[in-house]
């Protein structure tokens, strides 16, 4: 038994040497291994735009009905449908005969009623020196006066009928209450209208400019109304086929309500923006991006960080001996391809942007800064 213990002894002390030669030689290799090459940039503060970009729909500012305001029959349409007009213009034109022939009755009235009043006139003056030599009674004389009295009135009525058959007749021809582009007709040439119809026979639109109606969640309305301390808040509008089109003029925040409806939890804002081109339109859809302001934050491309299942976001910092290794970091909004870092960074960390993915912690690597080229950058994130 000792004899065979005495001849096991150096077999296992051979194999342990050749263990630990292998071990060593493992460890040799590791070391000869390159570095790996990565991309990285340095975080600093940087001063950006804070926006919030909020769901809205553009309204017009003015639209106003075309009515009728008498009866008759329409017998021309001046103006071409899609058209833009101008306050005043001229764009129906009612039959004025029946009008007419109601003005000219008027005036024959009031003529007579002058006339009525000149004889009067004469006869008081008469009545005036018959009552001195007494062939005429007092009474007989308070009662011309009266007569005469009563004509002027008679030509005051007269005249005010006068008055409003000229209205009337203006009437007949139906103008442009405002500015702006008009839909298309609702009554043809020879229709029958009348005062009191509820169809209109045209609507007005003004396109230029135009509202952006937005709303915001009452809950964060505080902070937002922080942000809004500067007057001149601008506003740029997103449009078409999932908001990819961005509105070249800028719009102005105009208004902000100080009730919150009681039924949604919101407030309602305005913008006003400038359209000369007709582009938005009333009813249509976009998203407004509001600048709330600036503010110093630090920055770090989305391309450089991973998501965990849980949803945290880490990327990997490199220490000063050029190793790697994993931070978990707190990102808030998206700025166009980048995350706002909350926390987790500080002033000068070095942040790897490009070949991640042969990283292992604690790995050496061999940094150069990165570069974004045209190909790197994506698109601004919407939020």
């Amino acid at each position: 038994m000792i004899k065979a213990m005495h001849s096991f002894i150096p077999f296992l002390a051979s194999v342990f040497a050749l263990q630990l030669c292998t071990t060593t030689a493992y460890a040799a290799q590791e070391q000869q291994q390159p570095a790996t090459s990565v991309s990285m940039i340095e975080v600093k503060k940087q001063t950006i735009d804070i926006t919030e970009t909020l769901p809205a729909r553009i309204s017009s500012p003015r639209q106003a009905e075309v009515r009728p305001q008498v009866n008759g029959i329409v017998m021309k349409r001046l103006f071409k449908e899609g058209a833009f007009v101008e306050q005043g213009d001229q764009l129906f034109q009612i039959d004025p005969a029946t009008y007419e022939a109601s003005l000219a009755m008027a005036k024959a009235e009031v003529k007579s009623a002058e006339a009525t009043v000149k004889s009067l006139k004469s006869k008081v003056q008469r009545y005036k020196q018959l009552v001195k030599t007494r062939n005429v009674s007092v009474q007989e004389y308070d009662d011309v006066v009266l007569e005469l009295d009563q004509a002027v009135a008679q030509v005051a009525v007269a005249q005010t009928q006068v008055d409003i058959a000229e209205l009337n007749l203006g009437y007949t021809k139906v103008y442009a209450p405002i500015s702006g582009q008009i839909g298309r007709s609702l009554i043809t040439e020879g229709a029958l209208v009348t005062a009191s119809q509820t169809q209109p026979l045209a609507l007005i639109t003004q396109l230029d400019p135009v509202n952006v109606d937005m709303q915001k969640s009452g809950f964060q309305l505080y902070e937002f109304r922080r942000q809004l301390q500067n007057n001149d808040v601008a506003v740029d509008i997103h449009y078409g086929e999932d908001y990819t089109e961005t509105y070249p003029l800028q719009g102005k925040l105009a208004f902000f309500d100080v009730n919150i409806d009681q039924t949604t939890g919101s407030v309602a804002l305005r913008a006003e923006v400038e359209n000369p081109d007709s582009v938005l339109l009333p009813g249509m859809y976009v998203q407004a991006e509001v600048h709330t302001g600036k503010k110093d934050v630090f920055l770090v491309p989305q391309r450089a960080s991973t998501r965990s299942p849980d949803g945290s976001v880490s990327v990997w910092t490199i220490s000063n001996d050029n190793t790697v290794n994993p931070v978990t970091i707190e990102v808030g909004k998206a700025y166009k391809d980048q995350w706002i870092v909350k926390s987790g960074l500080n002033e000068g960390d070095k942040v790897v942007v490009e070949g991640t993915i042969k990283l292992s912690p604690g790995a050496s690597v061999k940094a150069e800064p990165w570069a974004p080229n045209k190909k790197s950058q994506q698109k601004p994130a919407k939020q």
